[in-house]
């Protein structure tokens, strides 16, 4: 994968790498391992070990944590062009937070955490660098927060919804990509009623479903029914 030109240049241009110095990003480049998982196959396990974090060329990755009653609980949803295990370098030998899986076949690379942190200790600038885009994705997640805890369930979803549209659009295909119930666990809904939300969208003329494709028909009213949940 890191043999093309243009894919390497998207994992330069992602959150860990923007800030380091060529020579860094080349040596980090050349250990880097490429990994294949299939549908459902584990990547990691809550409390292993943090030897690597990880960039994802395709297909998605569900990071949850399990209830005491064995209850899977999705903490999010990788997608392409995404690093994800990063902060777990930095909780010393705690290991991953999380469960990492593969939602449908995924194409990774993995990079060695001690490598990349040696990277850091020679280099201020990067340390910095890499400071500032943490507290930005901090910040995003604080507004998560805010959505699973301030609003609705119709408003999370749709929301989710939107967030998947191209922007500047007003009708958009979207493909899932993932099963209804994944993406409930992830909203904190339940999916019968992430199936009502959506019947309810469908009859009111906003959206159509076709089993995995949602076709969001009209986007401004959307975001119109969004600004009235919030106000």
């Amino acid at each position: 994968m890191l043999g093309n030109r243009d894919f390497r240049a998207r994992v330069r241009d992602s959150m860990l790498f923007e800030g380091l110095a060529d020579g860094d990003f080349e040596r980090l480049c050349a250990g880097a391992r490429e990994i294949r998982l299939g549908d459902g196959q584990r990547l990691f396990a809550h409390g292993d070990p943090v030897r690597e974090f990880f960039y994802l060329s395709a297909g998605r990755i569900k990071l949850t944590r399990l209830s005491a009653e064995g209850n899977e609980k999705v903490i999010d949803i990788i997608s392409p062009g995404r690093t994800f295990a990063e902060a777990a370098m930095f909780l010393g030998d705690v290991g991953f937070p999380v469960n990492a899986q593969a939602v449908g076949a995924c194409e990774l690379l993995g990079f060695a955490a001690a490598g990349y942190l040696d990277c850091l200790r020679d280099s201020t600038e990067g340390c910095f660098s890499l400071l500032g885009r943490m507290s930005r994705q901090l910040h995003f997640q604080l507004e998560e927060i805010d959505r699973m805890t301030l609003h609705s369930a119709t408003y999370r979803l749709v929301a989710y919804l939107l967030d998947q549209a191209p922007s500047g659009e007003q009708r958009s295909e979207l493909r899932l990509g993932m099963p209804k119930h994944v993406i409930a666990s992830r909203l904190s809904i339940k999916p019968e009623t992430l199936s009502r939300i959506l019947g309810r969208l469908a009859q009111r003329g906003l959206i159509e479903v076709h089993d995995s494709q949602i076709v969001l028909l009209d986007i401004a009213a959307l975001r119109d029914h969004l600004l009235r949940d919030s106000l």
